[in-house]
């Protein structure tokens, strides 16, 4: 049985893009969860201890995910709690537990998003139609990194901990690709 949880928390550095010897996408990243208590003595608020829980995600979503997020990023994800059993390089045995996202994504809580649909399984941004009569702030510097990211992956290059990260999210604007505006119920 698997425990499906919810975590709100800080990225710790920018999603880390790689591809396995199948040529599959795999993002790994940090979520850093503090938990903030009220004291009534102090009156003041404080801090808890910090939870640092790494996060994987595969394919497509890998590739949206290094395309939309970055280090210090408040996101909610969603996932399975995974435990992970190895060796390490001295024959001791060491055991991990990892969030295998389902769902991950931007909070609104102290930024606004701009959502863009991905195309052809993640590679690319489609055509904002809105552009021309609204603007499209945030989204040119979006457009840019996701045509890189895609560019890397079609060399097989992964885009973890290079420039490439740095040129989105630019304040309180962020872009988030995998949003599916026919999935919304109203």
């Amino acid at each position: 049985m698997d425990a499906t949880v919810t975590v709100v928390g800080n990225l710790t550095a920018d999603p880390e893009l790689r591809y396995t010897a199948t040529g599959a996408a795999v993002v790994n990243m940090t979520i850093a969860s503090t938990p903030r208590m009220y004291d009534r003595q102090s009156g003041e608020w404080k801090d808890g201890e910090p939870l640092f829980l790494r996060g994987i995600l595969w394919r497509e979503y890998a590739i949206n995910a290094a395309a939309s997020l970055a280090k210090g990023m408040r996101v909610v994800a969603v996932g399975k709690l995974k435990q992970r059993n190895y060796e390490t390089r001295e024959g001791d045995r060491r055991t991990s537990v990892e969030l295998e996202i389902d769902e991950i994504g931007p909070t609104l809580r102290y930024a606004t998003a701009k959502c863009s649909r991905a195309t052809q399984a993640g590679h690319g941004v489609s055509p904002d139609p809105w552009a021309d009569s609204q603007g499209s702030q945030g989204i040119d510097s979006h457009t840019t990194r996701s045509e890189e990211i895609t560019e890397n992956a079609k060399n097989g290059e992964g885009a973890g901990k290079n420039e490439l990260n740095k040129k989105v999210l630019v304040g309180d604007n962020v872009s988030y690709e995998d949003f599916d505006s026919d999935e919304v119920p109203f």
